[in-house]
């Protein structure tokens, strides 16, 4: 268009900016943004929206699209929701929020897209209490509640620890998606829900939706967290015969998984040897971490060498090996192993935990001593620490990999983020109130056992959303963990569900592996 001398108007600048934003092409977005000054239409708004929104696109240049924000006039709720979409989809989510109080504040009416992205941004933090007034205010405002914004705000139920509010909404629905069922699929399976799941699942199929991956996905992590092995492969099995699916990485992950948890590590290895494709690193890494648990440390050494010959600057394969050294007590080789990524400057992602108390989102690492608070805060955590011992609590020393006495390793532990996180709302949420924590990583078994002490001693629910899946720890129990361990679960309908090798309970006997229910006489019910 430029060769043949054709002049680009207010028009046409925003096609060119969606498709840079289209590719990621930065550098082709920044001569666009400079033609768009030299030809003068710097100051249409339709433009510097599509601009902010091309900059969120392009990695790394939020801080381009915030400046020409801040520059442009904001009367429109669309320049607001191009800004607060970008920092939600960049994970930016404390801002995404922090923008939209200031709009509310400047008296500009979100729309629909606002709250889709304001939702997305409340599902990443797992504020709970934040998307309820969302709703509310969705409500109160009439805004257009189209299937997207449904949608959205069923993931957020779902994924911010509300699932029954999730599956209401999903009920009353008039018109669904695919996107409506995979939200909810995949909520009930971070739930633990698995058997609600399949149930689902099935009901989707009966209704005339066609599956598509995604909602596999869903379907198999579902099985891999409740333990049901069977229905897992055959459900595996199912998308290629069935449904003509051929199963991606993601699937086979899930299946790896999925045996990994059953314990059965010999069968997940030569599982991932007969894969089709070559197993990426969350492959190996589950694999790894099964070899850990089930104490196959050879052969988690052999896999962790390989992961690292594969991938020689990714830090956290040599953290992988790092602890199955300290777990082999082959000190040396561990810290030879720190010395490497010492060298190479690399650090170990720290573990953080965030919690919403009125409104408002606090974070803390290991030894947090930077909340103004903090010294109430560690007398609290000591208070905790003397009450679990009375309670018969004992450290999970096992957990901190390094070669210190036991006393110096309980003082470690003592310190972890969600423990200073759970303090902090003892002091400051009324008795008897849940308690709702987001973890970036996986809770370590130390945390998980002090959590079932703490729910106890303090009469407290406790709901904790990790790397992973929720822990509902109330009572002492965890409903997730002992679930799959078949001790307990607080299901739906209180039913008490077991190994196949205990006794069956007087409502039944649930069998871990396959899901089947038996009477107490062993016959299929």
């Amino acid at each position: 268009m430029r060769e043949c001398g054709v002049l680009p108007n207010k028009f046409t600048y925003p096609f060119v900016l969606k498709a840079c934003a289209g590719i990621g092409d930065l550098n082709l977005g920044k001569s666009v943004h400079g033609s768009v000054l030299k030809f003068g239409f710097d100051n249409d708004v339709h433009v510097q929206n599509t601009m902010v929104h091309m900059y969120c696109c392009c990695e790394g240049n939020v801080e381009m699209a915030r400046k020409v924000f801040d520059e442009m006039p904001k009367d429109d709720s669309v320049t607001w929701s191009a800004m607060i979409g970008g920092y939600a989809r960049l994970g930016l989510s404390a801002d995404a929020i922090g923008l939209f109080r200031k709009m509310q504040t400047v008296g500009v009416r979100p729309d629909e897209i606002t709250m889709i992205s304001v939702l997305s941004a409340c599902t990443d933090l797992g504020a709970l209490e934040l998307g309820k007034w969302v709703e509310s205010y969705i409500q109160k405002e009439k805004v257009q509640k189209s299937v997207e914004l449904c949608n959205a705000l069923i993931d957020m139920f779902a994924k911010c620890g509300d699932i029954d509010r999730a599956l209401n909404l999903f009920t009353n629905m008039n018109e669904r998606t695919i996107v409506s069922w995979t939200s909810v699929i995949v909520g009930l399976a971070m739930h633990g829900r698995g058997l609600e799941t399949i149930s689902l699942f099935e009901e989707m199929i009966e209704a005339g939706m066609v599956p598509d991956y995604v909602v596999f996905i869903g379907l198999l992590s579902a099985c891999s967290h409740s333990g049901l092995v069977d229905k897992g492969k055959r459900y595996f099995d199912s998308m290629a015969e069935k449904y003509g699916i051929l199963p991606k990485i993601k699937h086979y992950g899930c299946m790896v998984d999925l045996l990994c948890r059953a314990g059965l590590v010999k069968e997940a290895l030569e599982f991932v040897q007969n894969m089709p494709m070559e197993p990426n690193q969350i492959i190996l890494r589950t694999l790894i971490n099964a070899c850990r648990a089930h104490g196959e440390l050879k052969l988690g050494e052999s896999i962790t060498e390989q992961l690292i010959r594969n991938e020689p600057m990714d830090e956290s394969s040599y953290v992988l090996l790092s602890n199955i050294y300290a777990k082999m007590l082959q000190w040396e080789k561990k810290t030879k192993i720190r010395e490497e990524m010492d060298e190479q400057g690399m650090r170990k992602i720290p573990g953080s935990t965030m919690i919403e108390i009125d409104n408002e989102m606090y974070e803390f690492v290991a030894g947090d001593k930077s909340h103004k608070e903090h010294k109430e805060i560690f007398e609290m955590m000591d208070e905790m620490g003397r009450e679990m011992k009375r309670a018969g609590y004992a450290a999970s020393t096992s957990e901190v990999m390094l070669d210190i006495n036991e006393e110096d390793k309980e003082d470690a532990l003592n310190r972890h983020s969600e423990k200073i996180a759970i303090a902090f709302a003892l002091l400051k949420t009324p008795p008897g109130t849940p308690i709702r924590l987001v973890k970036n990583l996986r809770v370590c078994a130390d945390c998980h056992s002090a959590t079932k002490f703490i729910s106890k001693i303090y009469n407290r629910e406790i709901v904790v959303r990790d790397r992973n899946r929720f822990h509902y720890f109330k009572d002492g129990l965890c409903s997730f963990s002992d679930m799959v361990t078949g001790r307990y679960y607080d299901c739906i309908n209180r039913m008490e569900l077991h190994d196949e090798s205990l006794e069956g309970c007087l409502h039944g006997e649930f069998c871990i592996r396959d899901g089947s229910l038996k009477d107490s006489s062993g016959s299929q019910a």
